[in-house]
């Protein structure tokens, strides 16, 4: 059987409903592995039974990453937080590291995961880290708008093959102070965080850019997807 990936839904504040963008379950299933969506709950014995039969995570963007988490108060307006997805990624990561199943995010995943394990975050990038860069580019989303530098003794490296690829971008919000237990792989022209990982863990990836977005064109992408679903 194909391994189970559990994919944390994203939100609609207009529609107050769950949706999902299909490059990520597609991105998995190519790669080798059955998505499922996971449903919107703070349930913790149910969340502890949808991870456990879930063979990995896969962390989603979406909205940015609540202050709170990580000590601080919202800067300004521009900060739109989902207190449920909050809630649940929390008790979703925990458990997931408890029973060591594979993780990977993606965009507001990497911001969650670097948030819960003990960093910080630029709450708005354009006020908190003014860049010629272009972080939040405008559709189709599977354009590549600027490169990232991958450190030569990542693992992300040994699974990519270069030390500089193109990327597509679109956040808000990225990683700041480093999490004691996590370690870059990949930066910005200016200096931005694009890529992560926790040493010594079966396997916890995350990056900033979106291979949902990328796969179809994008060989790196696909890599990316495949060295997750490989890890089962």
């Amino acid at each position: 059987m194909k391994p189970l990936v559990g994919v944390m839904p994203l939100w609609d504040d207009e529609k107050d409903s769950l949706w999902m963008l299909p490059g990520y379950l597609e991105g998995l299933q190519e790669a080798g592995a059955t998505p499922v969506i996971l449903p919107l709950t703070e349930d913790r014995e149910e969340i502890e039974h949808l991870v456990d039969i879930c063979d990995g995570i896969l962390l989603t963007g979406g909205h940015d990453v609540d202050p709170s988490v990580y000590g601080e108060e919202a800067l300004n307006g521009t900060v739109l937080c989902c207190k449920a997805r909050d809630n649940m990624e929390r008790l979703v990561l925990e458990e997931a590291m408890q029973k060591d199943k594979p993780i990977l995010g993606i965009c507001r995943g990497i911001q969650l995961i670097y948030a819960l394990l003990g960093g910080t975050l630029y709450q708005d990038l354009p006020t908190q880290h003014p860049s010629d860069i272009d972080h939040h580019q405008t559709p189709p989303y599977d354009v590549p708008v600027h490169d990232v530098f991958i450190k030569k003794d990542s693992p992300l490296y040994d699974c990519l093959g270069s030390d500089r690829i193109s990327v597509n971008s679109y956040h808000h919000q990225a990683v700041k102070d480093v999490a004691p237990c996590l370690e870059v792989m990949a930066e910005s022209e200016d200096g931005i965080v694009e890529a992560l990982y926790k040493p010594f863990y079966r396997f916890l990836w995350a990056v900033q850019w979106h291979p949902e977005f990328s796969y179809k064109k994008d060989d790196n992408s696909r890599k990316i997807f495949k060295a997750f679903v490989r890890q089962f």
